[in-house]
């Protein structure tokens, strides 16, 4: 079996499928051709040459790759070019954005088999494959560095002859995996920190980094009892919830010199947990990273991958932080591939086998005859 991997064309991604490393793996499932688009990997500072050492074979165009290719490996999901080089011939896997409908159609129209790293089940066995995780640890540190740079004062508290700067004070909302490293980075740049999530079971993890947890209470003081449930990703809140949070996290906002916002709701438009009174309330010279934008965003002044002022307050809103990181990301991103494709190749002929009963390959798998499953 060939499998094929094509540079990324999405604006701004600076990332690829594979590196050397897991092209040498791919070779080891038995595996019979790699092939990889000349340049693909020059933004993530793998050379065609490095591609070439490890085995693969450099295609000078994309449509030479996918008329050779059975598996396409991508990291986002296929541009309109792209799309018109595949058919019921390919299996393709990436980042395919199920939840988006009118690229999923588009995509099973091609009749391809389509299998999308953003749906693997929250199961032990699939974590050495959960690209999202990956990604959104790196995410939430670039998250701080982009505050960092955009803020104009010190993070960490200074003691000097001349007087004592105060240590900046950083809210994180969403404590997910990119919240959290978001609040350990900001911690090591000297933040005071403090953290909000609407899974209130997340309260350990975020004292256990040093940060404080920012409770919702009920009118008799206690933990409220209708917070949702334990969910990987936040979920849809009360209307009572809402109103508790937003008065209680406003004002550590009001507060707050650097906001980091992460929380994302699969399949639906990012919740908004700062709002432009928020905004407002923020003293000038304070920095705002959302990191939701590209569903929409945690604060209604975001704008797609712009930084703006509002009130001498900067808003951040890059969609794509892990390609920042183009070189760990692909790193990770490329492991995580690598370790999804053994589940589909057969251990003596290295061929593909789409193996339904495989609740990693069921969970994935988004396009298959022509239509989105």
């Amino acid at each position: 079996m060939i499998i094929g991997i094509p540079k990324e064309t999405a604006q701004g991604e600076n990332r690829v499928a594979a590196n050397p490393a897991t092209v040498k793996g791919l070779f080891k499932l038995g595996i019979d051709k790699v092939i990889v688009e000349r340049a693909a990997g020059e933004k993530s500072f793998i050379s065609d040459e490095d591609y070439v050492d490890s085995g693969a074979k450099i295609a000078s165009n994309v449509e030479e790759l996918y008329r050779q290719s059975k598996l396409i490996l991508k990291v986002r999901n296929p541009e309109t070019a792209e799309l018109e080089l595949l058919n019921e011939n390919h299996v393709v896997i990436g980042l395919l954005q199920p939840h988006d409908k009118k690229k999923l159609a588009s995509l099973a129209d091609k009749g391809v088999v389509g299998l999308a790293m953003e749906k693997l089940p929250r199961i032990s066995r699939a974590q050495s494959m959960d690209v999202l995780s990956s990604q959104a640890n790196l995410a939430g540190y670039r998250a701080v560095l982009a505050a960092a740079n955009e803020y104009t004062r010190l993070m960490p508290m200074l003691m000097t002859a001349a007087g004592t700067i105060k240590a900046a004070r950083c809210v994180v909302m969403g404590v997910g995996v990119a919240g959290l490293q978001a609040i350990a980075t900001a911690k090591r740049l000297g933040c005071i920190v403090e953290a909000t999530d609407v899974r209130p079971e997340t309260k350990e993890q975020v004292e256990s980094l040093g940060a404080k947890f920012i409770e919702v209470p009920n009118p008799k003081g206690k933990v409220d009892d209708a917070s949702p449930k334990a969910s990987v990703y936040a979920t849809e809140m009360s209307e009572e919830y809402k109103k508790k949070q937003t008065e209680l996290v406003s004002k550590r906002v009001e507060q707050a010199d650097i906001v980091i916002t992460t929380a994302l709701i699969p399949g639906k438009p990012a919740p908004i947990l700062v709002t432009k009174a928020m905004v407002e309330s923020m003293r000038p010279g304070s920095v705002i990273v959302d990191l939701a934008v590209e569903q929409g965003g945690n604060c209604p002044l975001s704008e797609l991958n712009k930084t703006i002022l509002h009130n001498q307050v900067a808003i951040i809103g890059i969609s794509n932080l892990p390609s920042l990181l183009a070189s760990d990301a692909t790193a990770l991103y490329s492991r995580n591939i690598l370790n999804f494709v053994e589940l589909l190749i057969t251990k003596d002929e290295g061929e593909f086998v789409l193996n339904r009963e495989d609740e990693i390959v069921e969970e994935t798998l988004v396009c298959l005859n022509g239509k989105p499953k």
